[in-house]
């Protein structure tokens, strides 16, 4: 049976090749973005089978509003795609707050805005899949990512906290997590930096840049591959809470997890002593 899948950001990117994916496999489309001229070209050739949506995930408002245009338009949302999102990088102090504040607006608040105003037709439904874009930057740090990897951070103990209250209704929850991905995501009509700059950082913060831009257009991730992943997803029974893209997510998700065990195993002693004697 065919699905109806709700995309955020899907104008360009990841989000635009999820939604190819999804309509490649016979299913619909509603496509949102905050550019109406971007979705327009994009999904041009795909008719009534799509419904472009304009959606500034930071405002709970047109989350609402976009929502319920789905649902009118198609009667049901059978799976969320929480994918609108960009970068802010640069060092924690070359950030200020204005670009924080923006940063969480729109990848951690824009997620929580939209999965409210969907979470009430999937539980009348009985069914549904989330899916919700954090990164390896939501279970791994990076040095020039402080921000970035704090609100991924946040999507991810929000998703895995959200899933057994959704479990009861039939609604599946996976935290996707891609690794560097051969998108727009690390130029400059999507990343954004710090502009402060604080000498005692010397080069850092500058070579730390140097090493993402170079990166820029030359990651290992092939985004219409993943895509297609996130439809068979989809259709499992019992998906996973957490999906790994990429073979650099998985070695650094790997290299994570063996140094997690090695300091705990060192420190469990000390970490058992604060038990009481009640």
């Amino acid at each position: 049976m065919s699905k109806t899948w709700f995309i955020t950001g899907s104008a360009r990117g990841i989000g635009a090749e999820i939604a190819k994916a999804a309509l490649a496999a016979g299913d619909t489309v509603v496509a949102t973005g905050r550019n109406p001229e971007q979705l327009q070209k994009t999904y041009a050739a795909y008719g009534d089978r799509v419904l472009p949506v304009v959606l500034d995930v930071s405002n709970e408002t047109q989350a609402i509003v976009a929502v319920d245009a789905a649902v009118a338009r198609f009667g049901h949302i059978d799976v969320l795609v929480n994918n609108a999102g960009y970068g802010q990088l640069g060092l924690f102090e070359e950030n200020d707050h204005a670009d924080i504040e923006q940063q969480f607006a729109t990848n951690v608040y824009g997620t929580f805005h939209v999965t409210r105003a969907v979470l009430p037709v999937m539980r009348r439904q009985r069914s549904g899949h989330i899916m919700n874009l954090s990164s390896v930057g939501g279970f791994v740090g990076f040095p020039g990512a402080s921000i970035y990897c704090a609100a991924k951070f946040a999507v991810e103990g929000f998703s895995e906290s959200l899933a057994p209250e959704l479990a009861p209704f039939g609604i599946h929850m996976t935290i996707i997590e891609p690794g560097f991905f051969r998108t727009d995501f690390l130029d400059g009509s999507s990343v954004r930096y710090g502009t402060t700059t604080i000498e005692d950082y010397g080069t850092f913060g500058a070579e730390t840049k140097a090493a993402y831009d170079n990166h820029s257009h030359q990651q290992a991730g092939d985004p219409t591959k993943l895509g297609n992943v996130l439809v068979g997803l989809a259709n499992e029974n019992q998906p996973p809470l957490r999906y790994r893209a990429g073979s650099d997510a998985v070695d650094m998700t790997t290299r994570k997890l063996a140094s997690l065990g090695e300091e705990i195993a060192k420190w469990r002693d000390l970490s058992i002593s604060t038990d009481g004697n009640f």
